[in-house]
């Protein structure tokens, strides 16, 4: 049924288009915009209708008995014309492109096909050429090619890696400096480097899908596996991508794709970290300096206390017993406890005060970091093996950075002091790094020999020490770590649990 339809409509179009005057064909081909030439069967022009003369220059009688090699330019491939022919022999149509002459010279691209006319045996009786003039055409493509080519080698010279990404951060394009970053890394950067943009911008990223916005650089770090770390300035620009499609031909339409540009920054982020470390050495140089100078103060001031206090009991017993001679020994112990009273004024007033210190938001693990950083070659030197697990996404908190950095330097040395003086080769320290609902808890832990239970809470009393001999300090290391955690209204002690060494936590309020 249906193939019965077909041959009745293909039968009507036939019979239609057989009623139409031979005049309209004339005509059609006399007007139409396209140059059309015939041939003969040797390729000569025997008709070429107005347009033709308009692209070649030649007028109808000079071309008609030419052969359709007036046209043909050197600089067409022989090839070209061997394939063409061959195509015809065939008799099939062949389309293709040709460099042809015009009647002054001037070069131009055509377009053209040329098919076969048939006789009603199969016979070639002529050739039919349709061509067109593409050279502004062609032109304009190759100038847009050379652009693009020219873009993307300005693009593969630059030191910085750019990756051009859809909304739904898919790669579009990608520059030489990218690729090379894409197999230092051994894998794509793009899911990382997004992570790290919606960590700083979270509002950047709907559903994870990129908006469409420009953003400022933004310092972004990459795999923190590699040493030293991977640190880029990342910005990003929108471009628009007009829509090319028929849809779009009266109702403008846009694809938008963002530019990410990334700096390699690196080298300035380790030369800031090291500033960061001799800025942090400094203030802990300063602070251990102040801290031994109030150690020995105190300790004066202790040991004049004990005096002072036996002449006190002194003098209250001689003036209960009103003896002969009391009122002279009376006076005597006086200006003694009058002396010694203000000797202990002034080294109290000699006390170095605290460095005062306003509370900032504080990043724990790199503060530990900075600290493990300048211990590095004490470490080393003793052999301790470190064993380093902080939680990657640490909250944040409010408190005073050098004092905190003061306080687990303290913690440090003293669990190293304690590893030197065990005999044991096993030397380990172990830090971790902990987020709960209401604080941020970090566990130092060592394999030294440990605080005896009896002597865990008194290690924090000031002048109390555990070691035989101590040249260095009086006992007072961490009774000022328990002044500094008490001034941020944490949380310091031993855990008594552990008794393969010592294990220290300190609980941090968030604030």
């Amino acid at each position: 049924m249906c193939e019965s339809k077909d041959l009745s409509t293909a039968l009507s179009f036939k019979a239609a288009f057989e009623q139409l005057p031979p005049e309209v064909f004339r005509l059609a081909v006399e007007q139409a915009a396209v140059a059309i030439s015939i041939t003969d069967t040797r390729a000569r022009i025997v008709y070429s209708n107005p347009s033709f003369s308009r692209v070649t220059g030649y007028s109808q009688q000079e071309l008609l008995g030419k052969n359709q090699s007036i046209l043909s330019y050197k600089v067409t491939p022989k090839i070209v014309y061997e394939s063409l022919w061959g195509q015809l022999q065939r008799k099939q149509p062949w389309s293709g492109l040709l460099v042809n002459r015009r009647k002054d010279g001037s070069r131009y691209l055509a377009d053209l096909t040329i098919t076969p006319v048939l006789n009603a045996q199969g016979e070639t009786t002529h050739y039919l050429g349709m061509q067109r003039d593409v050279t502004e055409m062609h032109q304009l493509e190759h100038q847009v090619m050379n652009q693009q080519a020219l873009i993307e080698r300005a693009l593969d010279s630059t030191q910085a890696a750019m990756v051009m990404v859809q909304a739904d951060l898919q790669p579009v394009m990608s520059n030489r400096s990218y690729k090379e970053l894409e197999k230092h890394l051994g894998y794509p950067p793009l899911p990382e480097l997004c992570q790290a943009l919606k960590a700083q911008w979270p509002n950047l990223f709907q559903d994870d899908v990129l908006l469409n916005r420009s953003f400022a650089p933004l310092e972004v770090r990459l795999s923190g596996h590699h040493d030293p770390e991977l640190w880029f300035s990342c910005s990003g620009e929108v471009i628009e991508e007009k829509d090319t499609s028929a849809d779009a031909f009266y109702q403008k339409s846009f694809t938008r794709y963002l530019l990410l540009t990334l700096q390699d920054i690196s080298h300035l982020k380790q030369q800031q970290k090291q500033l960061q470390l001799t800025s942090l050495q400094a203030l802990l140089s300063e602070q251990e300096r102040l801290q031994s100078v109030r150690e020995t103060l105190s300790g004066a001031i202790y040991q004049l206390e004990r005096p002072l206090n036996l002449i006190n009991a002194a003098a209250r017993l001689v003036s209960r017993r009103e003896q002969p001679g009391s009122e002279e020994l009376l006076s005597l112990l006086g200006e003694v406890q009058a002396a010694g009273q203000e000797t202990v004024n002034q080294l109290t007033r000699c006390l170095p005060s605290d460095i005062r210190e306003e509370d900032q938001v504080v990043n724990l693990n790199q503060l530990l970091q900075s600290s493990l950083s300048l211990l590095t070659p004490r470490l080393l030197a003793a052999g301790v093996i470190v064993d380093w697990q902080p939680e990657s996404d640490l909250p944040r908190i409010q408190a005073k950075p050098t004092s905190l950095a003061t306080l687990f330097k303290q913690l440090l040395d003293n669990a190293l002091d304690a590893m030197q003086a065990s005999r044991s080769d096993q030397r380990e320290l172990q830090i971790t790094t902990r987020s709960y609902k209401e604080f941020v808890e970090v566990t130092l832990q060592d394999s030294g020999p440990g605080i005896p239970p009896s002597d865990q809470l008194r290690v924090f009393e000031p002048f109390f020490t555990t070691r035989q001999q101590s040249d260095k300090h009086l006992g007072m290391g961490l009774t000022l770590a328990q002044e500094i955690v008490n001034s941020h209204q944490g949380l310091l002690e031993v855990d008594p649990e552990f008794t393969s060494g010592c294990r220290i936590k300190v609980q941090l309020p968030y604030v």
